[in-house]
């Protein structure tokens, strides 16, 4: 199985080429948009060679959840925490995004191992934003405490207006997925693959990994949520989160595997669903392979 990467492949090779280049004065004005609809927006003026305009566009959030000026409680330390004097958060965003950095190349470090490692984290800014809320309740889970004055439901968002839910304790922290696919094929898969992805999590060498559950109906710690957010179509996956699994480099890993856990499953959904298609095309031009065969041996 195949784990998303952090960080956005084109901004990091955007910025790679920035930083190489830097004596070219070249304008840039990138858009694009990838997995569970995140905006980018890259800007470099002709004037301004060494200064990056970097605004984010987030999944539009549920009525669940708590933004905070546009972003995820958390967001604006774990920016501050990550990027240092790099980085300037404008305030106002541009019109349409939720966040807008200000990266100055020329305050990067001279060694090239620090400045790449710099830049991955620049590029890796989905999961600083997005997962700073499931970062802090985790930090809190690793100390074996409950952050203050936090809900005993946590909701957080992860695609266009759906969210998983958190269930803070001092000992653990229970995640709940609500699995929601528009396709009917892809719910069928979906559904048939989280039932073995839960059976995998039994074998001997998965005995570290966080206990994993699924269930066609909502799991108890569910009480209290809204009916839109106990609809789910392909069930609900139950992850229990214990302080050996976020125990030093062990947190970034968790934070981001659990923040795209439902892109990792519709990833695996639709190499499926090609693979199937591939494997069908083949065995009809097979047949009909076959069926010319036959046909011209009659007329032979």
């Amino acid at each position: 199985m195949i784990l998303l990467q952090s960080h956005s492949r084109f901004l990091l090779q955007t910025l790679l080429n920035r930083v190489q280049n830097l004596e070219k004065s070249v304008e840039l004005d990138y858009h694009w948009v990838e997995f569970d609809d995140v905006r980018y927006h890259v800007q470099v003026s002709m004037k301004n060679p060494h200064i990056i305009l970097l605004s984010v566009s987030l999944p539009t959030p549920p009525l669940e959840t708590f933004f905070l000026g546009g972003l995820p409680f958390g967001a604006i330390e774990a920016i501050k925490a990550a990027y240092g004097v790099t980085v300037q958060i404008l305030d106002p965003p541009r019109d349409g995004f939720n966040l807008t950095l200000k990266l100055n190349l020329s305050k990067l470090p001279p060694d090239e191992e620090n400045r790449y490692s710099i830049l991955v984290k620049v590029a890796s800014v989905r999961e600083v934003v997005l997962g700073a809320p499931l970062r802090v309740i985790l930090k809190y889970l690793a100390s074996r405490t409950v952050a203050p004055d936090i809900d005993r439901l946590v909701a957080l968002v992860h695609r266009p207006n759906e969210s998983f839910f958190l269930v803070p304790q001092a000992e653990k922290v229970t995640v709940v997925f609500p699995m929601r696919f528009k396709d009917s094929i892809d719910t069928v898969l979906a559904t048939s693959f989280l039932q073995e992805f839960m059976e995998s999590r039994r074998t001997a060498g998965l005995s570290n990994a966080p206990p994993c559950l699924w269930s066609h109906s909502p799991p108890l710690e569910l009480q209290g949520a809204t009916g839109d957010a106990l609809s789910a179509n392909a069930g609900f996956v139950t992850f229990v989160i214990f302080p050996r699994h976020v125990e030093g480099k062990k947190l970034d890993r968790t934070v981001w595997n659990l923040s795209t856990f439902h892109a990792y499953v519709n990833y695996h959904v639709k190499c499926s669903e090609g693979f199937m298609h591939t494997r069908m095309r083949r065995r009809v031009e097979s047949l009909i392979q076959v069926v010319l065969s036959v046909t011209g041996l009659r007329f032979c």
